[in-house]
């Protein structure tokens, strides 16, 4: 069954068939005028109106619904994403003239196939999750980007309170990756849709996004944690106010490997129970100080194999002395409420050790300052989200004459 969508950005160039009978008559016309079936993908859809403006564009096709932007006179419009490799299009633009007159404009053509198409994963958050305040926007990519300012101006976020962003590129070990991260916490409650257009966008040599993704996601009530490996205490605030203090011991130091990791930390996933294995560090099986073993309620707060986990062998040295390996040890019945509390993206930061958090070592995104990170982008530049709306209000369906002007997208154009 065929799909039509209209949404609403700036001006372009058209051509196509054109409809022109004196000053006060639009002149009306659509753009691409077939090809053959071999229009790249990233082609735009345009359409332009003169001595009149434009009233409503429907797009019909069986792939995505086409999106797009209307200028403020409305006299031009444009789709604002890049469209599905091999999909047909029909385009039905109406004009008004300055003589009162309707006319209609329609063109269909066909948009090429693609060899070579880009995968990407979603790290964080899934959908219907309910996140932490620091959560990130995780991609990850299976090759190399070449155009990442392609990719980059496809990604969209909607929240129902704006803030400010933007995107950073990490070289991942089995590819790059793209993290959104907020400039300061998400509000707490905020709702937030993301969206990444990738389908046809050119990521380079003749490579292209293979599908598109969605995701909705909120964010819950702020978690913010203070661990101090000198001062053996994990405070915990709830929405502002202390609900907990928590004794604690931390990596007994001697080596880097048993230094608990000084900065902002994020609570990555979760576990009942958890395998501890010094193989991870480099220590197997033979080697003097290995160690397997199970531990109950592990929250993850980075890659390099730490986490807040309970340890009843400790409980004598937790308030008093550091003596684990690396990890943050707390008691049975304390590790079992703050694994219950935790999201996914909760902030937790350890002061007082004499070893730096990596931002690349797990989710340590919140150690690179906001100049840094902004650099990071493939545009250079921070972004503002976009209002958050119900999916149902970002595009009119086909044949109901609706044509409503899109918020601005984050990362777009």
């Amino acid at each position: 069954m065929l799909v039509g969508a209209t949404v609403a950005v700036g001006a372009a160039g058209c051509s196509g068939d054109t409809l022109t009978a004196g000053r006060d008559v639009v002149n009306l016309s659509v753009s691409p005028n077939d090809g053959g079936g071999r229009l790249r993908p990233d082609t735009p859809i345009a359409v332009q109106a003169r001595s009149g403006t434009i009233e409503n564009v429907t797009v019909a096709t069986r792939g995505t619904p086409v999106e797009g932007d209307l200028s403020a006179d409305r006299t031009q419009w444009r789709s604002r994403w890049s469209l599905d490799p091999g999909q047909r299009y029909t385009v039905s633009a109406t004009a008004i003239g300055k003589d009162g007159k309707s006319r209609t404009v329609r063109n269909s053509f066909s948009v090429a196939e693609v060899k070579k198409k880009l995968d990407m994963t979603l790290e964080a958050p899934y959908d219907k999750e309910t996140v932490g305040v620091g959560i990130p926007i995780i991609m990850r990519f299976g090759k190399k980007v070449t155009d990442r300012a392609a990719v980059e101006r496809a990604l969209e976020v909607r929240s129902d309170k704006p803030v400010e962003g933007a995107w950073h590129w990490f070289e991942g070990e089995d590819g790059p990756e793209a993290v959104f991260r907020t400039k300061t916490y998400w509000p707490a409650h905020t709702k937030v849709r993301f969206q990444a257009h990738l389908s046809g966008v050119s990521t380079g040599k003749d490579t292209y996004g293979g599908k598109n993704y969605a995701v909705d996601f909120k964010v819950g009530d702020e978690h913010i944690s203070t661990a101090g490996e000198d001062t053996h205490k994990m405070v915990v605030k709830v929405n502002g106010r202390k609900a907990r203090t928590i004794p604690t011991s931390m990596g007994r130091g001697g080596a880097r490997k048993y230094t608990t990791t000084n900065g902002d930390h994020l609570t990555m996933d979760k576990s009942n129970p958890e395998i501890m294995d010094s193989s991870t560090t480099g220590c197997g099986p033979g080697c003097p100080g290995y160690y397997r073993l199970s531990v109950n309620n592990a929250v993850r707060i980075s890659d390099s194999g730490e986490f807040v986990h309970s340890a009843p062998w400790s409980t004598g040295d937790q308030g008093h002395d550091n003596v684990s390996h690396g990890c943050v040890n707390i008691s049975p019945s304390d590790a079992k409420w703050f694994y219950n509390l935790s999201y996914r993206g909760d902030p937790l930061e350890v002061t007082g050790s004499s070893r730096e958090l990596e931002a690349d070592n797990g989710w340590g995104y919140w150690q690179m300052n906001w100049n840094d990170w902004v650099k990071g982008s493939a545009l250079k530049r921070s972004v503002t989200t976009a209002p958050h709306a119900d999916a149902s209000t970002l595009s009119a369906q086909s044949g109901n004459g609706a044509m409503p002007t899109a918020p601005r997208a984050v990362g777009g154009p």
